[in-house]
């Protein structure tokens, strides 16, 4: 792609009306508020200029699965720091085995895997064994780290999957719209301007490649045009939806959006805004076909 495309892609968002601004935020707040519960939702361009709408975007809502792709950034972020951390095994064992892990439960009790093995079920598939297994490798307090070296100063990882006894705590994993929008745009403004942000282009492209393999589409892809790129990570847990995207990534007018929600009690309610605030993000970005 030529760098003069790109710039010219960015530059069509970056120059919207305040009225056409204005108007998108009247919109995405109208569409959050149809849904029984609280959604906080942040659109951004790989342009340094302020979101294309937000709503709710400083919000703190649990972060469900998508603290995945923290834990995936300083898997990348460590290997610069300490070279053949990916290749680095872990021994797996069966009672460590939790719900949502079906990689992991067709594994047989001692496996072995490389860190950078592991990255995958865990972006993929969601898998929840992989993430606690590498949740325990790195440590809590190297990925927060990570985090607030990305900006992400609301954002906490505070305990492992399904640990129902820092549920019971109140430790939750934690984030803002705004937040995980600002590690995506790291990793996205890395990889298309060569430039080391939260890891080295190199490795921001990699793990755009991993959340490319996404399997669960349900959220803002459904949203959008088929066969739209679109490099995501879900999350769900009980009272919450979350999608985070990098859409269209290699193409000449990527941007991010995230959406996440919490005390929803009518889930088709908020895929349904979810797609809707999907459509509504890629016709802001120039598109005719929506």
């Amino acid at each position: 792609m030529k760098r003069h495309a790109f710039l010219a892609g960015l530059g069509a968002l970056a120059a919207l009306p305040l009225r056409v601004r204005a108007a998108a935020f009247d919109r995405v707040e109208a569409i959050a508020r149809t849904v029984p519960g609280t959604v906080g939702v942040y659109c951004r361009t790989l342009a340094d200029e302020p979101p294309v709408f937000a709503f709710n975007g400083g919000a703190v809502f649990p972060t469900a699965s998508t603290i995945k792709v923290l834990i995936m950034a300083t898997a990348f972020a460590m290997e610069e720091a300490r070279p053949g951390t990916l290749d680095e095994r872990i021994t797996t064992r069966r009672p460590d085995l939790i719900g949502g892990s079906d990689f992991m439960s067709e594994q047989q009790d001692g496996a072995r895997f490389r860190v950078r093995e592991l990255l995958i079920p865990m972006i993929q598939l969601s898998d929840n064994t992989a993430s606690n297994y590498l949740m325990t490798f790195f440590g809590f307090d190297t990925i927060n780290a990570v985090g607030r070296r990305a900006g992400m100063l609301s954002t906490k990882l505070a305990r492992h999957f399904l640990d129902y006894s820092a549920i019971v705590h109140h430790n939750d994993n934690v984030t803002t719209p705004a937040d995980m929008a600002t590690l995506l745009y790291k990793i996205a403004h890395g990889a298309r301007e060569g430039l080391t942000t939260v890891a080295t282009p190199e490795h921001c492209k990699r793990m755009i490649d991993i959340m490319l393999g996404q399997t669960d589409r349900d959220g803002i892809p459904a949203g959008l045009p088929r066969g739209t790129q679109v490099a995501n990570k879900t999350g769900e847990i009980d009272g919450t939806r979350n999608d985070v995207a990098i859409v269209e990534p290699f193409k000449d007018s990527p941007y991010i959006l995230t959406v996440y929600s919490k005390e929803v009690e009518d889930y088709n309610a908020i895929y349904d805004a979810m797609h809707r605030i999907a459509r509504l993000s890629y016709g802001l970005a120039g598109r005719s076909d929506v």
